[in-house]
């Protein structure tokens, strides 16, 4: 096997949900710039739909539709019309969160329940409906987003941080429960992104700078900066990878702090 067919994902069919926008758009044109069929999925079916345009336009075979994932049938049905129309599942990358920062004292019961449930129970319908799919016909891929809020937390973000570490956890217990069939699970937690998502912090002068100081690249990542980690757990390069965290942060998580000692 070639170095290019050991981290292609040609002759796969690939689920990327979240794929109108942000990381999700990366990831859905980068997987088919590496030879992936992408079913494009996003609760806005629109943004979606322009993302297969950008693909097709590129010689990628995409589609699009809509999902919610904290709709657990919806997401069955999805992988359902996925397996039907193509005759398989091999990859599913899910990217969506939302985060309601605040401090614990000031969250409401309904803000808690808002992010636990696209986070954390979302991701749940995903591991579970690909996990059925991919179990039967013996192999397959799970990449499902995490973050360095499972690791290291700052103030107001004990809920969204709770989902993240959540995710690395089903992620394990869905790697020891799927492996034996041949199916992979993974997460990838990126640091600091320039994505729709963190739009409140790029438009905050000092915000921004804090947060690119904690990288040792003294910067933010993009999008695309998320492609390779995501596409080489998908692939078979990764084929004795599972049940990890692979970080993506631009060193945020390896660091203690940026002040070198003297003589250093």
């Amino acid at each position: 096997m070639t170095e290019t067919q050991l981290f292609g994902l040609k002759g796969k069919m690939a689920a990327v949900i979240g794929a109108g926008s942000g990381i999700g758009e990366a990831v859905a044109i980068g997987c088919a710039r590496q030879g992936a069929t992408v079913r494009c999925l996003d609760v806005d079916a629109e943004a979606a739909a322009r993302t297969a345009e950008v693909m097709v336009g590129d010689g990628g075979a995409s589609d699009a539709a809509r999902l919610d994932i904290t709709d657990g049938a919806a997401v069955d049905q999805a992988f359902t019309d996925i397996v039907e129309r193509h005759g398989s599942l091999d990859v599913v990358v899910c990217t969506p969160a939302v985060n309601v920062r605040k401090r614990l004292v000031d969250y409401t019961g309904d803000e808690f329940d808002r992010v636990v449930g696209l986070n954390l129970k979302g991701s749940f319908h995903v591991l579970r409906a690909a996990g059925r799919i991919m179990m039967t016909q013996g192999s397959g891929s799970i990449i499902l987003f995490s973050s360095i809020r499972a690791t290291v937390v700052e103030p107001g973000q004990s809920v969204y941080a709770s989902t993240k570490a959540g995710i690395v956890q089903l992620v394990r217990t869905a790697a020891a429960e799927f492996g034996p069939a041949g199916v992979r699970v993974n997460a990838v937690g990126p640091g600091v992104v320039t994505t729709p998502l963190t739009a409140q912090i790029q438009n905050d002068p000092d915000w921004h700078g804090a947060y690119a100081a904690k990288s040792v690249f003294n910067r933010w990542a993009t999008a695309e900066e998320m492609v390779g980690p995501t596409v080489f757990l998908a692939s078979d390069a990764a084929s004795f990878v599972t049940g990890t965290l692979l970080m993506a942060d631009g060193g945020w998580t390896a660091t203690d702090g940026r002040f070198a000692p003297p003589g250093m």
